[in-house]
């Protein structure tokens, strides 16, 4: 375990604000002052929230360095995680919540938004980017 599990926690809190984001009701929340006139906003926040699972992902995997897997093993771990985490939520939201609906179109921006995120990190890991994936005594 590291001394230091930073990435581990973040991982984790962003994952529970994720949960109790998308399976909590705000109906009785006053929205007005938040309210912008974007197009298709909330598509955009799932891809937010989908793209920063797969990154804390990433590093959550990478904080852990005696586990002994590649990055592309690790991004593809990620990717699916991001896809089954988003589509379980999407199935909740529909089948427990009285004012939340599930999306297939949620659902496709949830795993758009895990796809840039393990790209993201596979360039941050690559050699052009500016962390290294394994230490180079491995």
């Amino acid at each position: 375990m590291p001394k230091k599990p930073f990435f581990t926690s973040a991982f984790i809190a962003w994952l529970v604000f994720v949960s109790y984001t998308s399976l909590t009701s705000f109906s009785g929340v006053d929205t007005s002052s938040f309210s912008f006139n974007i197009p298709n906003v909330d598509k955009i926040v799932h891809f937010v929230f989908y793209f920063n699972t797969a990154i804390l992902g990433v590093f959550f995997i990478w904080e852990h360095k005696k586990w002994d897997i590649s990055l592309t093993k690790a991004l593809m771990l990620m990717f699916c995680f991001a896809v089954i985490y988003g589509i379980i939520i999407e199935v909740l939201q529909y089948s427990y919540t009285v004012d939340r609906e599930g999306d297939v179109l949620d659902g496709l921006a949830n795993s758009f938004g895990g796809f840039i995120g393990v790209l993201t990190c596979k360039y941050i890991f690559s050699r052009k980017g500016f962390m290294q994936w394994r230490d180079k005594q491995i």
